[in-house]
């Protein structure tokens, strides 16, 4: 029996029994299987989503904070406000992507590149103005990925699930990466429902974004940094999603409450003991 609960002020359709299927939103039922191997290569998956060029990034975290903490109070809060407008745009924008010609799996990480590239080459101030395509390019990649585990990314519930990736954090520093909350949820999609999302996703997004921006605000050094950050955050956000979405999928199967549990494990790190 549902029941409707409130999160964030956004109101949710959730199941009373974790361990029960969810419906299925778009794909058809599929025979019960051991859905073990396909979430240890989830966590697999998910453990890799930063890829080699954040391992570079990574080392440089120390001198990325210091950077981020000298941006003036008033560039971060327009990060944060440019992040929100960006979100919004996008959420409406991105159905158009599918009228677009097929150019590749190759495509957008060039496009991505090159958004970086250009946005680098003048500083903070171009940056800035980059966020947009950038945030709308890594939306039509979250977008695929939604395609490529069997779900319409036009479907309402879909298109949230496709904003709610950008909640995972940044690629530049240490996150939980998925959170798997939405498993056992439903949102009604409304209006205002809506702006509560991105109300709540914005400020995660916009300190990844200030994180990127910190990195690449020396002029012409920067447009290096911004097409190397534009194409490993699109690679992180693309990979989260896959991870998301075939979650849900599972869910739907196998229900929530499992798939959470053995994905929680899967992905624990493992305890070092002392012996005594």
């Amino acid at each position: 029996m549902p029941a409707i609960a409130v999160q964030d002020d956004v109101p949710y359709v959730i199941c009373m029994d974790d361990t029960e299927p969810l419906p299925a939103l778009t794909r058809p039922p599929v025979p019960h299987s051991d859905p073990a191997p396909a979430i240890a290569a989830l966590a697999q998956r998910y453990r890799g989503a930063n890829g080699p060029l954040m391992a570079v990034m990574n080392r440089l975290g120390g001198s990325i904070e210091a950077r981020v903490a000298l941006l003036p109070d008033a560039l971060r809060a327009q990060i944060e406000t440019v992040t929100r407008t960006a979100l919004a745009q996008s959420y409406r924008a991105a159905g158009l992507g599918r009228f677009a010609p097929d150019l590749g799996g190759r495509a957008t990480p060039v496009l991505a590149a090159l958004t970086g590239a250009a946005g680098g080459m003048g500083g903070i101030a171009t940056s800035v103005a980059e966020l947009p395509f950038t945030i709308t390019l890594i939306l039509h990649a979250i977008r695929q990925a939604a395609v490529a585990e069997g779900f319409d990314p036009d479907e309402d519930a879909i298109r949230i699930e496709c904003l709610r990736v950008f909640g995972a954090g940044s690629p530049l520093s240490q996150d939980d990466g998925v959170n798997t909350s939405f498993l056992g949820a439903r949102l009604t999609l409304t209006g205002p429902a809506l702006q509560k999302v991105i109300a709540a996703i914005a400020p995660r997004l916009a300190v990844a974004m200030g994180q990127k921006l910190a990195a690449q605000a020396v002029p012409v050094l920067g447009a290096v940094a911004g097409a190397t950050l534009n194409t490993a955050c699109l690679r992180y956000y693309r990979e989260i999603a896959h991870v998301r979405f075939a979650l849900l999928r599972l869910a739907q199967t196998h229900g929530a409450g499992p798939v959470l549990m053995a994905f929680q494990d899967a992905t624990e790190p493992v305890r070092v003991t002392k012996a005594r």
